[in-house]
């Protein structure tokens, strides 16, 4: 049967069409980086800190502060996450599943 426009393959699952279009790895790596950005700004909130005190407390600038807090900038190591969790009084856990 042709495909008609606006068609949708119920039997596909959302993350079977964005690997068939090659932008799974993409969207999890956004998805995960909005997750931890919300869990150092929540953390922050409930520390009472702002970006200026976050940055001191991590030893860091603001600028790196705000990239951390960016779920569309990729750009960030495990050593700003790692001082990013010291600073609110948490610690980093990484998993390989």
């Amino acid at each position: 049967m042709t495909e008609l426009k606006g068609y949708v393959d119920r039997s596909e699952s959302f993350d079977d069409f964005l690997e068939a279009d090659g932008l799974l790895q993409d969207a999890e790596a956004i998805a995960l980086k909005q997750v931890i950005a919300d869990q150092v700004r929540l953390a922050m909130v409930e520390k009472g800190l702002t970006k200026k005190a976050m940055a001191e407390r991590m030893q860091s600038s603001r600028q790196q502060l705000d990239r951390l807090l960016d779920p569309q900038n990729p750009s960030v190591t495990l050593l700003t996450l790692r001082r990013a969790a010291a600073a609110v009084g948490r610690s980093l856990r990484i998993e390989l599943v």
